[in-house]
Protein backbone atom coordinates (compact mmCIF):
# COMPACT_ATOMS: atom_id res chain seq x y z
CA UNK A 1 0.00 0.00 0.00
CA UNK A 2 3.06 2.26 -0.37
CA UNK A 3 1.45 4.25 -3.22
CA UNK A 4 -1.57 5.16 -1.11
CA UNK A 5 -1.88 8.51 0.60
CA UNK A 6 -1.84 8.59 4.39
CA UNK A 7 -3.62 10.89 6.81
CA UNK A 8 -1.90 12.71 9.67
CA UNK A 9 -3.34 10.08 12.03
CA UNK A 10 -1.76 7.09 10.27
CA UNK A 11 0.77 6.37 13.03
CA UNK A 12 -1.95 6.61 15.66
CA UNK A 13 -4.10 4.10 13.77
CA UNK A 14 -1.19 1.64 13.71
CA UNK A 15 -0.55 2.25 17.42
CA UNK A 16 -4.22 1.50 18.14
CA UNK A 17 -4.06 -1.79 16.24
CA UNK A 18 -6.18 -0.76 13.26
CA UNK A 19 -6.60 -2.99 10.23
CA UNK A 20 -5.64 -0.72 7.34
CA UNK A 21 -7.16 -1.02 3.86
CA UNK A 22 -7.05 0.92 0.58
CA UNK A 23 -9.98 3.33 0.23
CA UNK A 24 -10.36 5.99 -2.48
CA UNK A 25 -6.58 6.21 -2.90
CA UNK A 26 -5.90 6.39 0.85
CA UNK A 27 -4.71 3.93 3.47
CA UNK A 28 -7.54 3.97 5.99
CA UNK A 29 -8.59 2.05 9.13
CA UNK A 30 -11.50 -0.30 8.42
CA UNK A 31 -11.68 -1.54 12.02
CA UNK A 32 -9.81 -1.68 15.32
CA UNK A 33 -9.32 -4.72 17.62
CA UNK A 34 -12.81 -4.31 19.15
CA UNK A 35 -14.35 -5.14 15.76
CA UNK A 36 -17.05 -3.55 13.63
CA UNK A 37 -20.03 -4.69 15.73
CA UNK A 38 -18.68 -3.31 19.03
CA UNK A 39 -17.46 -0.11 17.37
CA UNK A 40 -20.90 0.47 15.88
CA UNK A 41 -22.71 -0.07 19.19
CA UNK A 42 -20.18 2.05 21.10
CA UNK A 43 -20.88 4.99 18.78
CA UNK A 44 -24.63 4.62 19.29
CA UNK A 45 -24.28 4.40 23.10
CA UNK A 46 -21.30 6.66 23.89
CA UNK A 47 -18.96 8.44 21.43
CA UNK A 48 -16.93 7.34 18.43
CA UNK A 49 -13.94 9.11 16.84
CA UNK A 50 -13.50 8.79 13.07
CA UNK A 51 -10.59 9.88 10.91
CA UNK A 52 -12.19 11.36 7.79
CA UNK A 53 -9.13 13.32 6.68
CA UNK A 54 -9.31 11.61 3.28
CA UNK A 55 -12.33 13.78 2.41
CA UNK A 56 -11.65 16.76 0.17
CA UNK A 57 -11.70 20.20 1.80
CA UNK A 58 -12.27 23.19 -0.49
CA UNK A 59 -12.52 26.93 0.19
CA UNK A 60 -14.36 29.37 -2.07
CA UNK A 61 -13.74 33.10 -1.63
CA UNK A 62 -15.10 36.19 -3.30
CA UNK A 63 -18.13 38.51 -3.11
CA UNK A 64 -20.09 36.41 -5.61
CA UNK A 65 -18.99 32.95 -4.46
CA UNK A 66 -22.40 31.83 -3.15
CA UNK A 67 -24.29 32.92 -6.24
CA UNK A 68 -21.63 31.34 -8.46
CA UNK A 69 -21.82 28.01 -6.61
CA UNK A 70 -25.59 28.00 -7.16
CA UNK A 71 -24.86 27.56 -10.87
CA UNK A 72 -23.60 24.05 -10.02
CA UNK A 73 -25.96 22.89 -7.26
CA UNK A 74 -29.78 22.85 -6.87
CA UNK A 75 -29.69 24.15 -3.28
CA UNK A 76 -30.01 27.61 -1.75
CA UNK A 77 -26.44 28.76 -1.11
CA UNK A 78 -27.06 32.50 -1.38
CA UNK A 79 -29.55 32.26 1.48
CA UNK A 80 -27.24 30.24 3.72
CA UNK A 81 -26.63 32.36 6.82
CA UNK A 82 -23.12 32.85 8.28
CA UNK A 83 -22.41 30.13 10.81
CA UNK A 84 -24.64 27.59 9.06
CA UNK A 85 -24.10 24.57 6.82
CA UNK A 86 -26.24 22.49 4.47
CA UNK A 87 -26.14 19.38 2.33
CA UNK A 88 -25.80 19.82 -1.43
CA UNK A 89 -24.98 17.95 -4.60
CA UNK A 90 -23.21 18.78 -7.85
CA UNK A 91 -25.57 17.79 -10.67
CA UNK A 92 -24.90 16.80 -14.27
CA UNK A 93 -26.58 18.14 -17.41
CA UNK A 94 -28.61 14.91 -17.50
CA UNK A 95 -29.88 15.44 -13.95
CA UNK A 96 -27.54 12.93 -12.31
CA UNK A 97 -25.36 13.50 -9.25
CA UNK A 98 -21.70 14.27 -9.88
CA UNK A 99 -21.00 14.25 -6.13
CA UNK A 100 -22.69 15.08 -2.85
CA UNK A 101 -21.09 17.49 -0.42
CA UNK A 102 -21.47 19.77 2.59
CA UNK A 103 -21.40 23.56 2.14
CA UNK A 104 -20.70 25.84 5.12
CA UNK A 105 -20.85 29.63 5.28
CA UNK A 106 -18.12 30.56 7.77
CA UNK A 107 -18.81 34.28 7.30
CA UNK A 108 -15.37 34.75 5.74
CA UNK A 109 -15.66 32.14 2.99
CA UNK A 110 -17.57 29.05 1.84
CA UNK A 111 -16.14 25.77 3.09
CA UNK A 112 -16.92 22.60 1.11
CA UNK A 113 -16.32 19.00 2.13
CA UNK A 114 -16.47 16.57 -0.81
CA UNK A 115 -16.01 12.83 -1.21
CA UNK A 116 -12.43 11.56 -1.39
CA UNK A 117 -12.94 9.56 -4.59
CA UNK A 118 -14.45 12.60 -6.35
CA UNK A 119 -12.25 15.38 -4.95
CA UNK A 120 -10.05 15.86 -8.03
CA UNK A 121 -13.04 15.74 -10.37
CA UNK A 122 -14.90 18.24 -8.16
CA UNK A 123 -11.97 20.64 -8.14
CA UNK A 124 -11.71 20.50 -11.93
CA UNK A 125 -15.47 21.08 -12.12
CA UNK A 126 -15.24 24.13 -9.87
CA UNK A 127 -12.28 25.65 -11.69
CA UNK A 128 -13.95 25.13 -15.08
CA UNK A 129 -17.29 26.68 -14.16
CA UNK A 130 -16.36 29.29 -11.52
CA UNK A 131 -13.51 31.23 -13.16
CA UNK A 132 -14.19 34.37 -11.11
CA UNK A 133 -14.14 32.63 -7.71
CA UNK A 134 -10.98 32.12 -5.68
CA UNK A 135 -10.75 28.35 -5.13
CA UNK A 136 -8.25 26.72 -2.78
CA UNK A 137 -7.75 23.14 -1.65
CA UNK A 138 -5.91 23.06 1.71
CA UNK A 139 -4.33 19.61 1.63
CA UNK A 140 -2.54 20.08 4.94
CA UNK A 141 -5.68 19.88 7.09
CA UNK A 142 -7.04 16.89 8.95
CA UNK A 143 -10.73 16.15 9.43
CA UNK A 144 -12.08 14.29 12.45
CA UNK A 145 -15.66 13.26 13.23
CA UNK A 146 -16.83 12.78 16.81
CA UNK A 147 -20.24 11.09 16.88
CA UNK A 148 -22.62 9.74 19.49
CA UNK A 149 -24.60 10.79 22.58
CA UNK A 150 -21.37 11.43 24.47
CA UNK A 151 -19.84 13.60 21.74
CA UNK A 152 -20.93 16.97 23.15
CA UNK A 153 -19.53 16.32 26.63
CA UNK A 154 -16.26 14.96 25.24
CA UNK A 155 -15.65 17.96 22.98
CA UNK A 156 -16.95 20.48 25.53
CA UNK A 157 -14.18 19.31 27.88
CA UNK A 158 -11.79 20.89 25.36
CA UNK A 159 -13.93 23.96 24.60
CA UNK A 160 -17.30 24.55 26.33
CA UNK A 161 -18.49 26.74 23.42
CA UNK A 162 -19.54 23.63 21.49
CA UNK A 163 -22.52 23.24 23.85
CA UNK A 164 -24.12 26.32 22.27
CA UNK A 165 -24.03 24.83 18.76
CA UNK A 166 -27.09 23.20 17.20
CA UNK A 167 -27.42 20.81 14.27
CA UNK A 168 -25.76 22.23 11.14
CA UNK A 169 -24.11 25.15 12.97
CA UNK A 170 -20.49 25.91 12.07
CA UNK A 171 -17.98 27.86 14.14
CA UNK A 172 -14.29 28.65 14.35
CA UNK A 173 -12.82 27.80 17.74
CA UNK A 174 -9.66 26.76 19.49
CA UNK A 175 -9.11 23.11 20.39
CA UNK A 176 -5.83 21.81 21.88
CA UNK A 177 -4.13 25.07 20.88
CA UNK A 178 -5.21 24.93 17.23
CA UNK A 179 -7.73 27.05 15.34
CA UNK A 180 -10.38 24.64 14.06
CA UNK A 181 -13.49 24.81 11.90
CA UNK A 182 -16.19 22.87 13.72
CA UNK A 183 -19.62 21.83 12.44
CA UNK A 184 -22.34 20.07 14.41
CA UNK A 185 -23.01 17.37 11.85
CA UNK A 186 -21.95 13.90 10.82
CA UNK A 187 -22.67 10.71 8.90
CA UNK A 188 -24.08 8.39 11.56
CA UNK A 189 -27.51 9.76 12.46
CA UNK A 190 -26.16 10.61 15.91
CA UNK A 191 -25.47 14.02 17.41
CA UNK A 192 -21.85 14.96 16.90
CA UNK A 193 -19.24 17.16 15.30
CA UNK A 194 -16.87 17.31 12.36
CA UNK A 195 -13.61 19.15 13.02
CA UNK A 196 -11.22 20.52 10.41
CA UNK A 197 -7.82 21.08 12.00
CA UNK A 198 -4.27 21.75 10.78
CA UNK A 199 -2.80 18.33 10.01
CA UNK A 200 0.14 18.72 12.35
CA UNK A 201 -2.28 19.20 15.25
CA UNK A 202 -4.69 16.37 14.34
CA UNK A 203 -2.87 13.70 16.39
CA UNK A 204 -2.91 15.95 19.47
CA UNK A 205 -6.66 16.45 19.17
CA UNK A 206 -7.34 12.76 18.54
CA UNK A 207 -5.26 11.72 21.56
CA UNK A 208 -6.94 14.32 23.78
CA UNK A 209 -10.38 12.99 22.82
CA UNK A 210 -9.34 9.34 23.20
CA UNK A 211 -8.15 10.02 26.74
CA UNK A 212 -11.86 10.28 27.57
CA UNK A 213 -13.10 6.76 28.45
CA UNK A 214 -16.36 7.50 26.66
CA UNK A 215 -14.56 7.90 23.30
CA UNK A 216 -13.36 4.99 21.15
CA UNK A 217 -11.78 4.92 17.68
CA UNK A 218 -14.16 3.79 14.93
CA UNK A 219 -13.20 2.52 11.46
CA UNK A 220 -14.78 2.63 8.02
CA UNK A 221 -16.62 -0.65 8.57
CA UNK A 222 -18.79 0.69 11.38
CA UNK A 223 -19.07 4.06 9.63
CA UNK A 224 -20.82 2.26 6.78
CA UNK A 225 -23.28 0.31 8.94
CA UNK A 226 -24.03 3.44 11.00
CA UNK A 227 -24.83 5.57 7.94
CA UNK A 228 -26.94 2.77 6.43
CA UNK A 229 -29.03 2.47 9.60
CA UNK A 230 -29.49 6.25 9.36
CA UNK A 231 -30.68 5.91 5.74
CA UNK A 232 -27.84 8.04 4.35
CA UNK A 233 -26.54 7.69 0.80
CA UNK A 234 -23.03 6.55 -0.11
CA UNK A 235 -21.71 8.10 -3.30
CA UNK A 236 -20.81 5.45 -5.87
CA UNK A 237 -23.34 3.02 -4.37
CA UNK A 238 -26.71 4.65 -3.67
CA UNK A 239 -26.15 7.78 -5.76
CA UNK A 240 -24.04 8.52 -8.82
CA UNK A 241 -24.27 10.17 -12.24
CA UNK A 242 -27.16 7.85 -13.20
CA UNK A 243 -29.39 8.84 -10.25
CA UNK A 244 -31.26 12.12 -9.88
CA UNK A 245 -31.62 13.85 -6.50
CA UNK A 246 -35.40 13.35 -6.63
CA UNK A 247 -35.38 9.61 -7.27
CA UNK A 248 -32.64 9.31 -4.63
CA UNK A 249 -35.05 10.73 -2.06
CA UNK A 250 -33.03 13.94 -1.65
CA UNK A 251 -35.80 16.39 -2.57
CA UNK A 252 -35.69 17.74 1.00
CA UNK A 253 -32.28 19.24 0.16
CA UNK A 254 -33.70 21.39 -2.66
CA UNK A 255 -35.08 24.56 -1.06
CA UNK A 256 -38.10 26.52 -2.31
CA UNK A 257 -35.90 29.29 -3.74
CA UNK A 258 -34.44 26.91 -6.34
CA UNK A 259 -37.69 25.17 -7.30
CA UNK A 260 -40.17 26.22 -9.98
CA UNK A 261 -41.65 29.57 -8.96
CA UNK A 262 -38.85 30.23 -6.48
CA UNK A 263 -36.74 33.37 -6.28
CA UNK A 264 -33.81 31.71 -8.08
CA UNK A 265 -35.48 28.73 -9.73
CA UNK A 266 -33.36 26.47 -11.91
CA UNK A 267 -30.11 27.67 -13.41
CA UNK A 268 -28.21 24.53 -12.35
CA UNK A 269 -27.15 21.54 -14.49
CA UNK A 270 -30.03 19.13 -15.12
CA UNK A 271 -32.63 21.63 -13.89
CA UNK A 272 -35.21 20.69 -16.54
CA UNK A 273 -35.36 17.04 -15.46
CA UNK A 274 -34.97 17.67 -11.73
CA UNK A 275 -37.66 20.36 -11.58
CA UNK A 276 -40.00 18.19 -13.64
CA UNK A 277 -39.48 15.25 -11.28
CA UNK A 278 -40.15 17.51 -8.29
CA UNK A 279 -43.50 18.43 -9.85
CA UNK A 280 -44.57 15.11 -11.39
CA UNK A 281 -42.60 12.53 -9.41
CA UNK A 282 -39.78 10.27 -10.64
CA UNK A 283 -40.17 6.89 -12.35
CA UNK A 284 -38.25 5.13 -9.57
CA UNK A 285 -37.35 5.82 -5.94
CA UNK A 286 -34.69 4.88 -3.43
CA UNK A 287 -36.30 2.91 -0.61
CA UNK A 288 -35.41 1.10 2.57
CA UNK A 289 -35.59 -2.69 2.36
CA UNK A 290 -35.78 -5.29 5.13
CA UNK A 291 -34.85 -8.84 4.06
CA UNK A 292 -36.31 -11.74 6.00
CA UNK A 293 -33.90 -13.88 8.01
CA UNK A 294 -30.43 -12.95 9.22
CA UNK A 295 -28.45 -12.75 5.98
CA UNK A 296 -27.94 -9.29 4.43
CA UNK A 297 -28.85 -8.62 0.80
CA UNK A 298 -25.93 -6.62 -0.52
CA UNK A 299 -25.30 -4.26 -3.43
CA UNK A 300 -26.29 -5.44 -6.93
CA UNK A 301 -28.84 -7.96 -5.65
CA UNK A 302 -31.66 -7.87 -8.26
CA UNK A 303 -35.21 -7.27 -7.02
CA UNK A 304 -38.31 -8.93 -8.47
CA UNK A 305 -42.03 -8.20 -8.10
CA UNK A 306 -42.77 -11.90 -7.56
CA UNK A 307 -41.00 -15.11 -6.65
CA UNK A 308 -41.37 -16.37 -10.22
CA UNK A 309 -41.16 -13.03 -12.07
CA UNK A 310 -38.98 -13.16 -15.17
CA UNK A 311 -37.46 -9.67 -15.16
CA UNK A 312 -36.07 -7.66 -12.24
CA UNK A 313 -37.84 -4.42 -11.32
CA UNK A 314 -35.01 -2.91 -9.30
CA UNK A 315 -31.70 -3.46 -7.56
CA UNK A 316 -30.19 -3.16 -4.10
CA UNK A 317 -27.45 -0.52 -3.84
CA UNK A 318 -26.31 -0.99 -0.20
CA UNK A 319 -26.81 -3.77 2.30
CA UNK A 320 -25.40 -4.88 5.65
CA UNK A 321 -26.36 -6.23 9.05
CA UNK A 322 -27.64 -3.47 11.36
CA UNK A 323 -26.19 -3.99 14.85
CA UNK A 324 -28.54 -1.44 16.44
CA UNK A 325 -31.68 -2.90 14.88
CA UNK A 326 -30.54 -6.51 15.17
CA UNK A 327 -31.33 -7.51 11.60
CA UNK A 328 -30.18 -7.11 8.00
CA UNK A 329 -31.05 -3.93 6.12
CA UNK A 330 -30.67 -2.68 2.57
CA UNK A 331 -31.44 0.27 0.32
CA UNK A 332 -32.17 0.20 -3.37
CA UNK A 333 -34.23 1.52 -6.26
CA UNK A 334 -37.69 0.27 -7.23
CA UNK A 335 -40.44 1.63 -9.51
CA UNK A 336 -42.39 4.45 -7.84
CA UNK A 337 -45.51 2.27 -7.90
CA UNK A 338 -43.72 -0.29 -5.72
CA UNK A 339 -42.14 2.18 -3.29
CA UNK A 340 -44.89 2.18 -0.65
CA UNK A 341 -43.92 0.95 2.81
CA UNK A 342 -44.92 -2.69 3.24
CA UNK A 343 -44.62 -3.64 -0.44
CA UNK A 344 -43.34 -7.22 -0.73
CA UNK A 345 -40.57 -7.95 -3.22
CA UNK A 346 -38.08 -10.73 -3.83
CA UNK A 347 -34.28 -10.50 -3.92
CA UNK A 348 -32.24 -13.06 -5.80
CA UNK A 349 -29.24 -14.24 -3.76
CA UNK A 350 -27.00 -16.91 -5.30
CA UNK A 351 -29.82 -18.04 -7.59
CA UNK A 352 -32.46 -18.25 -4.85
CA UNK A 353 -35.38 -15.83 -4.46
CA UNK A 354 -35.85 -14.53 -0.90
CA UNK A 355 -38.55 -12.17 0.43
CA UNK A 356 -37.77 -8.53 1.21
CA UNK A 357 -40.14 -5.75 2.32
CA UNK A 358 -40.05 -2.04 1.51
CA UNK A 359 -39.49 -0.14 4.78
CA UNK A 360 -39.37 3.46 5.98
CA UNK A 361 -36.04 5.25 6.29
CA UNK A 362 -34.15 5.71 8.51
CA UNK A 363 -33.99 2.23 10.01
CA UNK A 364 -32.69 3.73 13.29
CA UNK A 365 -33.97 7.08 14.64
CA UNK A 366 -31.67 10.10 14.41
CA UNK A 367 -30.68 12.15 17.47
CA UNK A 368 -29.56 15.55 16.19
CA UNK A 369 -29.55 18.57 18.52
CA UNK A 370 -32.12 20.91 16.98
Amino acid sequence: MSALKRTALHDLHIELGAKMVPFAGWEMPVQYPAGVMKEHLHCRARAGLFDVSHMGQVILRGPGAAEALERLVPVDVAGLAPGRQRYAMFTTEDGGILDDLMVANTGAHLFLVVNAARAELDLDHLHEHLPDVEISHPTGRGLLALQGPGAEAALAALNPAVRDMRFMDVAEMELVGATCWVSRSGYTGEDGFEISIPGTMAPRLARALLENPEVAPIGLGARDSLRLEAGMCLYGADIDETTSPVEAGLSWAIQKARRSGGARAGGFPGAALILRELEDGPARLRVGLLPEGRAPMRAHTPLFAGEDAAEPVGEITSGAFGPSIGRPMSMGYVPAAMAAEGTELWGEVRGKRLPVTVAALPFHPTSYKR
